[in-house]
């Protein structure tokens, strides 16, 4: 059964511009879909997986729902019909305002 890949803007344009991304295979894991999908865009591996073949600390992969860090990494189990999410992690932030109650000084 196909599988579909939903693409993050940064990603997209090694995937011919796709936010989604149809593989026509029945893939037993996530690490046998990806091999899909790499066959079709091969410039996504590297970033996607690190040196080593493992998913990079800063991609979050989700297959449904669920984190593939606490499923089984790419072992996770493939069903029938999945969505694959391939997410960048985002960090950082606005910094606080300031207070200005703080250090004494009245609103």
């Amino acid at each position: 059964m196909p599988v579909v890949f939903h693409l993050p803007g940064p990603l997209r344009p090694l995937a011919g511009g796709h936010a989604q991304v149809h593989i026509h295979a029945s893939p037993a894991s996530l690490r046998e879909a990806l091999e899909y999908l790499w066959i079709v865009y091969p410039g996504l591996r590297d970033r996607v997986l690190n040196e080593t073949g493992e998913i990079r600390e800063h991609i979050n992969v989700f297959v449904g729902n669920e984190s593939a860090r606490y499923t089984g990494g790419l072992a996770t189990p493939i069903p029938d019909r999945a969505e694959v999410s391939i997410i960048p992690a985002i960090s950082g932030g606005c910094p606080e305002p300031p207070n200005p109650l703080a250090h004494g000084q009245s609103a």
